[in-house]
């Protein structure tokens, strides 16, 4: 089958030529005059040459590539698609008899930019991040079908709130297969209630397994605070090694309140939490915590707001080293994809010298395989963190 065509600028195929998956609106020579968002297209070098087929949109990043070979899209594409993140994900045994949460499907990581499905005991959340990916929707479901099969108990679309606003009336949230809601996980033995329906993104923040796992090494018999909470996913890890008391906090009444929920799940006594904002927790409460986490939403959405996203990371932590006790340890996080790891280096940097406290970086943190980086996207690599000594 073929797609309208793409010519691109002198030049400007060398980027594609590396499988970077993005064609910018400024490369382009030459398109068809009624090309609509979400259309597939071939893009071609000046010189004529097959480069990829993507899905196009009006936007700075006008391609968005899906395949670097001749195909046509359809649901057999799709079903290769998946069944290959599937396999890939089953040979590093990330579901298991410990685990059953995962990402089945991570956007440029997989293969496909846009499309971001998440596993949960059989119910997958699917999120379309542009509105190509969203028209696809029905092939990806019957993909995701066949590619489960009788392990899949429901398949859920939540792409209106990833859309753009422009699209934002022309969906709405539905179950393509099945139906839920509220269900129970297990992660490395940890059991979590989500509500993949009404909660955060698709429910629960599963790229932070590995790192809920290092933080149990360090809180038996410490007091630990857990910032930015969400439904408590570091807090049931630095329960359950033993620590003395765990607080949590976030501005979310209803976070705290499964959070809670999650704490009794894991029969842990050892913890309280606070429906308020970390900045303002954080004022009065020197030489109290032990072991901090430092986990806040996305500060930079855009490179527009990279600067205020520095000023806010840099504030949290100078917050943080100020008050935290002598030889306490700090897990500190970004997931801001504009915020590069050598910027949040330098800003963590910044914050300890404001609060003029001696650190020493124990550990870099990032995201586990099932959000897999490749070298021909490294924009892909959006959480860092770093596990702090504070003298």
């Amino acid at each position: 089958m073929t797609y309208p065509r793409i010519i691109l600028n002198k030049g400007k195929e060398f980027s594609l030529l590396r499988r970077h998956p993005w064609v910018f609106s400024g490369a382009i020579a030459k398109k068809d005059n009624n090309l609509q968002d979400g259309d597939l297209v071939e893009v071609f070098s000046n010189k004529q040459e097959f480069l990829g087929i993507g899905y196009y949109a009006g936007g700075s990043i006008a391609v968005r590539l899906i395949s670097f070979e001749p195909t046509t899209i359809d649901e057999e594409f799709w079903f290769k698609k998946i069944s290959k993140a599937h396999e890939y994900r089953k040979q590093l045994a990330i579901l298991n008899d410990q685990t059953n949460v995962c990402r089945l499907f991570f956007g440029e990581g997989d293969g496909v930019p846009g499309l971001i499905l998440d596993y949960y005991d059989g119910h997958v959340v699917m999120q379309a991040h542009s509105w190509g990916v969203y028209l696809q929707k029905d092939n990806i479901a019957n993909a995701v079908k066949r590619v489960l099969g009788a392990d899949l108990k429901s398949l859920y679309d939540k792409s209106a709130e990833t859309l753009s606003k422009h699209f934002s009336g022309k969906t709405e949230n539905s179950f393509l297969l099945g139906s839920g809601g509220e269900i129970t996980v297990k992660e490395n033995g940890n059991l979590f209630k989500v509500d993949y329906v009404n909660g955060q993104k698709t429910g629960f923040f599963i790229d932070q397994r590995e790192n809920r796992a290092w933080l149990g090494d360090y809180c038996k018999d410490k007091t630990v605070l857990n910032t930015f909470s969400y439904t408590g996913g570091f807090s049931v890890y630095a329960a359950k090694a033993g620590a003395k008391l765990v607080h949590s906090v976030d501005v979310s009444a209803p976070a705290i309140e499964l959070c809670k929920q999650n704490i009794e799940l894991n029969h842990c006594a050892n913890h309280e939490g606070y429906a308020v904002d970390t900045f303002d927790f954080l004022k009065d409460k020197k030489d109290v915590y032990d072991v901090i986490v430092l986990d806040p939403p996305a500060f930079a959405k855009s490179r527009d707001s990279k600067h205020n996203a520095v000023i806010g990371y840099k504030r949290l932590n100078v917050m943080a080293m100020k008050l935290i006790k002598k030889g306490g340890i700090i897990f500190t996080f970004s997931c801001s994809g504009v915020v590069d790891k050598f910027l949040f280096y330098n800003t963590i940097t910044a914050a300890a010298l404001e609060a003029g406290r001696d650190i020493k970086v124990l550990h870099y943190l990032n995201q586990p395989p099932d959000h897999p980086v490749t070298p021909f996207f490294a924009e892909g690599e959006y959480l860092k963190g770093m596990v702090l000594w504070v003298e």
